[in-house]
């Protein structure tokens, strides 16, 4: 049986690398068996993010973790899930769906102004 802790870190890095490859900032945030309410994955973006890497799928009582954790915050709740050998999937309120596309779309166009800035910095101004 594997190591599960191991394991759940292997899941959150894969999920934080599926939430760079999408363009966001994503890391894995630093907490303890998640007994304080924090999110498996921080980013840029105004999210609250579960990572779950298990056999047995139980996408409800993720998804009510994910929003009573998320009620401190104000954040939106998201679970990013997967079983062995099968792709990732997203697991959100539909009633959420909107607000969550807009809030990745303001983090992308955040990061891309921020990095076009960067890159000008520097430079002489026209």
């Amino acid at each position: 049986m594997p190591n599960s802790r191991a394991k759940g870190k292997r899941g959150e890095l894969e999920a934080a690398l599926l939430l760079t490859q999408l363009g966001l900032s994503a890391r894995r945030s630093a907490q303890y068996c998640g007994a304080d309410g924090d999110a498996d994955l921080r980013c840029n973006a105004n999210l609250h993010v579960e990572v779950k890497l298990q056999e047995q799928m139980h996408p409800y009582k993720w998804l009510e973790q994910a929003i009573a954790d998320s009620s401190k915050s104000k954040r939106l709740p998201l679970v990013l899930c997967r079983r062995t050998r099968s792709p990732w999937l997203v697991i959100m309120r539909a009633s959420d769906w909107v607000a969550i596309s807009r809030e990745l779309v303001d983090a992308l166009v955040r990061a891309q102004t921020q990095h076009s800035g960067d890159t000008t910095q520097g430079q002489p101004s026209a």
